[in-house]
């Protein structure tokens, strides 16, 4: 499970690693081109019932950290489905079937938990 933190929120966001390498290339590519996009997600079982949105800016500090050292195999139609999905105005919608419930300790607080189960978004195309 990888962690990513956004601005100074001070909530690191709890992502499966593959799922976060995938969504990396995909913000990242934005970013460079000066394209901002929201990101949202569905709160995870043992979080605060609702939902969370980030407007992804270049201006707002970003940081991936990864728990496995190596980088994922990564999937060109899922980075490019991330991309289409980060240009409609809906923004990338991480949904909550595909959401995590595992956990990352952390020193102060519970992370939010979101994550995407890759078997089952390879299953369902």
């Amino acid at each position: 499970m990888g962690t990513l933190y956004y601005g100074d929120s001070g909530t690191p966001i709890g992502i499966e690693d593959r799922v976060l390498a995938h969504l990396k290339v995909a913000i990242i590519t934005k970013l460079r081109r000066g394209e901002s996009f929201t990101l949202s997600w569905q709160h995870a079982d043992g979080q605060p019932r609702g939902r969370s949105t980030l407007w992804v800016h270049q201006s707002v500090p970003l940081r991936f950290v990864f728990d496995e050292p190596e980088t994922p195999e990564l999937s060109r139609q899922w980075i490019e489905e991330l991309m289409r999905s980060a240009n409609s105005t809906g923004g990338v919608q991480l949904v909550p079937e595909h959401l995590d419930t595992g956990t990352i300790p952390t020193a102060d607080e519970q992370p939010v938990q979101v994550g995407v189960d890759v078997q089952e978004i390879e299953r369902d195309r």
